[in-house]
């Protein structure tokens, strides 16, 4: 975390906020998250993934790539067990309609906007929906003309 030219752990800068104005522990984190959402703070990782394993490791930075991986084996797994079993048809349709309408363009979106500040979470899930919808007929049409 850095203000300024200081560098702190968020732990002390709250603990310095909490003794400095005689506040609570929640009231001073409070004060600390308003400031970083206004931008006069500035969160820096101290330790952040040095290579793609390591990435892939810390769940804070991969957390989407896992659901997403998930929900596509889940989804292929369902497809392939719903032929025996008839009540996984309509679990089919679901992970099917969020394959299709949600996956490539919230994959597209995290793709061209992989900061979480660039965009609110309403605006990712409508661009991801809206991508999708334009993404997937084009895919389509692709996949229609390849031999």
């Amino acid at each position: 975390m850095s203000k300024g030219s200081k560098e702190l752990t968020l732990e002390e800068y709250v603990k310095r906020r909490m003794y400095g104005k005689g506040l609570s522990r929640f009231k001073a984190a409070l004060e600390v998250y308003k400031e970083w959402c206004d931008g006069k703070l500035r969160l820096t990782d101290p330790n952040p993934p040095r290579d793609y394993i390591e990435y892939l490791r810390r769940l804070d930075y991969s957390l989407w790539y896992w659901t997403t991986v998930s929900l596509v084996v889940l989804t292929v797994i369902t497809i392939a067990l719903s032929t025996y079993v008839e009540y996984l048809t309509y679990l089919r349709y679901v992970l099917g309609s969020l394959f299709v309408l949600y996956l490539p363009g919230a994959s597209l979106i995290e793709a061209l906007y992989p900061k979480e500040e660039d965009l609110s979470p309403l605006e990712r899930l409508a661009l991801s929906i809206g991508l999708s919808l334009a993404v997937v007929p084009l895919i389509g049409l692709i996949l229609n003309y390849t031999p």
